[in-house]
């Protein structure tokens, strides 16, 4: 039998104290999901809800909803963070009653604060906001095979989709989806929802499809999409390479028709789309000699062609995001199995994620987190976290 874990003290609870300073960025959502309480009998508000999360995402201590109940309890926290006593039951009900908008808002504004970080000047030329897009499998194991056992619905787990700001190294939106990448829940669908204009998409081969490529030219935005190579293109135009493209090594590049005429079945591209070939290279581990050529989609004529290849190797931030989300930020277990919960924590995941940006002015990594969270919970001091930082500098 399982030794019961011991009760939290006010004392294994740290951090309180500057979670404080973040209330106001809260303060707005007190009313969300309060539009039928006439009486006011509601106890767990909106704002107090997420504050709680960020302490569970903050605190290595608490690593469940239970341990966050424990924590209501503890007058420390209830006079700091200015959070009720709530009861389990309260929590656990908590997502069908509130909503994430509002902490899409928060996003945006935490987002808008952040400067750029150090990178290659050549993207300066780009005048959109470089987005990298991409959606990852949220997964528990346990939680998963438990939901298959009891025979409950959407064992398949959960798909989280982010939209990744290259140069200011920060997450700006996300959706939450089932897990299985179909109909409303696939990639490019969740894409069409999300976008908005003065961006360039960063975008794998998963969302390869014409007529979302209209879709984002239509809302004022660009793409760079690996595609296929088999494609059948009409070339216009043939570019000339300078120099710098064929040392990044580009292949081609070319403006022209993207897909057959005689496939009338399927939207073509309404627009002129740019093909820029790039000499692949070997994987260093799998060694053996290069593998298929990357073939780029764009629609962007004014960018050079070495810079097109620079765009897309960005792409792979957002992978390292998922990473550093997953395996960092306490999400490897959710909250919550509803959808609006996953959203919810997910969010105040991103909160975290940009708060580190701002403090730091560096991404965050994992070590970062750590000394972050060592400071809070009384473990290291300022002294160690400036040192730290300035460690960072260095390499």
């Amino acid at each position: 039998m399982a030794a019961k874990k011991p009760k939290l003290d006010e004392r294994d609870v740290r951090g309180v104290k500057e979670l404080r300073a973040l209330l106001p960025l809260f303060e707005r959502l007190h009313g969300v999901g309060c539009e039928r309480d006439k009486a006011g009998n509601r106890v767990l508000h909106m704002d107090e809800y997420s504050v709680l999360i960020l302490l569970f995402l903050f605190n290595p201590i608490l690593t469940s909803l239970r341990g966050v109940h424990q924590a209501s309890e503890l007058k420390k926290v209830q006079k700091k963070l200015g959070c009720p006593r709530t009861s389990l039951g309260s929590l656990s009900e908590a997502t069908a009653v509130f909503r994430a908008e509002g902490l899409r808002e928060i996003v945006g504004e935490l987002a808008d604060q952040l400067g750029a970080l150090p990178h290659d000047r050549r993207l300066d030329g780009v005048t959109q906001r470089l987005t990298a897009v991409d959606g990852s499998l949220l997964t528990r194991l346990p939680q998963i095979a438990q939901a298959a056992w009891q025979g409950r619905r959407r064992p398949d787990g959960w798909r989280l989709h982010a939209h990744f700001e290259v140069l200011r190294g920060a997450p700006t939106n996300i959706e939450v989806t089932t897990g299985r990448n179909r109909k409303d829940a696939n990639e490019k669908a969740s894409l069409r929802r999300l976008l908005e204009a003065d961006r360039c998409y960063i975008l794998d081969r998963g969302y390869e499809q014409f007529s979302l490529f209209n879709a984002i030219v239509a809302a004022g935005s660009s793409y760079v999409c690996r595609v296929r190579e088999d494609h059948h293109f009409t070339p216009e135009q043939a570019r000339d390479l300078g120099p710098e493209a064929i040392e990044a090594g580009v292949l081609e590049d070319a403006v022209g028709k993207l897909g057959s005429a005689k496939s009338v079945r399927i939207e073509h591209p309404d627009h002129p789309v740019r093909l820029v070939r790039i000499r692949a290279q070997a994987h260093p581990k799998r060694g053996g000699a290069a593998g298929k050529d990357l073939v780029l989609a764009t629609n962007l004529m004014d960018v050079p062609a070495d810079v097109v290849a620079l765009i897309y190797v960005h792409r792979w931030q957002v992978e390292l995001f998922f990473r550093f989300f997953k395996h960092t930020l306490g999400c490897r277990h959710l909250l919550s199995e509803d959808p609006v919960g996953i959203e919810i924590q997910t969010y105040c995941a991103i909160i975290v994620c940009l708060l580190i940006s701002l403090w730091t002015g560096k991404k965050p990594t994992l070590r970062t987190f750590e000394m972050i969270r060592f400071y809070l919970i009384g473990w290291a001091d300022e002294d160690e976290v400036l040192a730290h930082l300035e460690k960072l500098k260095t390499h």
